[in-house]
Order: structure tokens, then C-alpha cells, then sequence
């Protein structure tokens, strides 16, 4: 793990399920650290969401959490080596017939991450590396 000089988290992790609650851990930390409770439980499903999809898309293999501020924003990025860009599910108004799901669909309720990610964050994206790999993050104002 890698702490700079203002208190930002660079670590390098297994891409297990323990990364995420390690990663959230470490994040609530830093949050309490710069006063930014108020965003604190936006700033944590994010870092769960984002953490995780690297996790599930590259396991057991090295991921590389990355936390950050600035002057006006926190950044939460992720490195995974897939090269498999991350695809939002559509965003659907949802009517009360809708919740009324047949019995093969009834826990078919993955695949919102990105759309909360997305909902939550200033800005997000994904940045390729021409090595390989690719950065997801995202962009919150405190």
C-alpha cells in the first residue's frame, strides 16, 4: 500500500471479494480524515461498485485500487487487466407491473452498478492503457 504525502491510497490487491470490503475499509478512513462525511455513504457504494466489477472481471488476478482529492474533488479509480470495457445496463422508468417479475426472472437484479456509479458521481469513465488493462473511475465533489 502506498500512502502519498496528503493521505491518498494507491494499493495494489488480490481481485477477491475481500479487496472490496479492504478497499472500503481503507476509504472511510480517508473520508473521516478529510471531513467528508457527508458524502461518505455515496463515496463508499461507489467504491464498493467499482472495486467489485474489477474483482468479478479479473479474479485472483491484481487489481489496483486507487483514492484521491484534490482541491475541489475525490477521484476513485480502479485497474483491472481485462480488457473488457464495463457496459451500463440502460437507465428504465420502472411502473408497478414491472415488480410483478415471473418466478425465472424474480432475482435477476444485477448489472445496476454503473448506473448508481454513474447517478452518484460528478463525472466517471474508463480510460484504456496501451500496455493493457484499463483504469474505470470516478469523479466526486465533496
Amino acid at each position: 500500500m502506498v500512502t502519498t504525502m496528503t493521505g491518498e491510497l494507491i494499493i495494489p490487491m488480490l481481485g477477491t471479494p475481500a479487496a472490496v470490503g479492504l478497499a472500503r475499509t481503507l476509504s472511510d478512513a480517508r473520508l473521516h480524515k478529510w471531513d467528508y462525511l457527508h458524502i461518505r455513504d455515496d463515496a463508499l457504494l461507489v467504491v464498493a461498485e467499482l472495486v467489485g466489477n474489477a474483482a468479478e472481471e479479473t479474479p485472483n488476478k491484481q487489481i489496483v485500487f486507487q483514492f484521491t482529492r484534490d482541491s475541489s474533488e475525490i477521484t476513485i479509480a480502479v485497474w483491472d487487466s481485462s480488457p473488457r470495457l464495463p457496459e451500463r445496463k440502460p437507465t428504465v422508468e420502472l411502473t408497478l407491473d414491472d415488480l410483478d417479475l415471473s418466478e425465472e426472472n424474480f432475482d435477476n437484479n444485477g448489472g445496476w452498478g454503473l448506473s448508481l456509479v454513474h447517478s452518484l458521481s460528478a463525472a466517471c469513465g474508463v480510460t484504456c492503457l496501451p500496455g493493457g488493462g484499463k483504469w474505470v473511475w470516478a469523479r466526486m465533489r465533496p
